[in-house]
């Protein structure tokens, strides 16, 4: 990995804490989309590392409170969403055709993950605290619909932009290739 790279991982490492710290509405949050995007543009393991970093942080300087013993379950959804990110830039192989196919899968994967993260966290709780794990969904239902649409408009609407910025940042054309039309 070259200097270009480490800093701009760096950079990227400290905006994510520094947004997940900022004071925001619940469940509206820039961390996934971000370790999403780390994990695609670093790898599986850069993604999964800067997700579950980022938990444990915000777990004890959240401005929600501290996170106690639910941190562990943070760090696991938000590390597997940056892994996530790494294993789908490998599965798309070496020439990738942008187009509307290609943001239907990031829209989706998005959606999808950013629910397993919230299962993850709620069943935690539950588990934790010997609470009715059905319960503990159901009263976090109004928290899940708003995390997963934010995020699936945040990632949907940005990710490709963010990809050829950081692609022009390190000197890359991530998307050299042709458009589907």
């Amino acid at each position: 990995m070259n200097v270009r790279r480490i800093a701009l991982l760096s950079a990227i490492a400290s905006l994510c804490v520094g947004i997940q710290l900022a004071p925001r509405p619940p469940s509206v949050e820039f961390t996934s989309p971000i370790c999403f995007l780390t994990g695609f543009l670093f790898g599986a393991f850069f993604g999964a590392l800067l997700g579950a970093l980022t938990m444990f942080i915000n777990g004890f300087l959240s401005p929600w409170g501290f996170a106690g013993i639910i941190m562990p379950f943070q760090m696991l959804g938000m590390a597997l969403i940056g892994f996530v990110g790494g294993v789908y830039r490998k599965s798309l192989g070496k020439n990738p055709s942008v187009g509307y196919s290609l943001n239907l899968e990031v829209i989706s994967l998005a959606a999808f993950f950013t629910l397993v993260y919230d299962i993850i966290t709620n069943v935690g709780y539950a588990v934790l605290f010997n609470v009715n794990i059905i319960a503990v969904l159901i009263l976090g239902t109004w928290f899940t619909i708003v995390h997963v649409v934010s995020n699936t408009l945040l990632i949907g609407g940005a990710f490709f932009g963010l990809v050829r910025i950081v692609g022009n940042l390190l000197g890359e054309d991530i998307w050299a290739c042709q458009r589907e039309d």
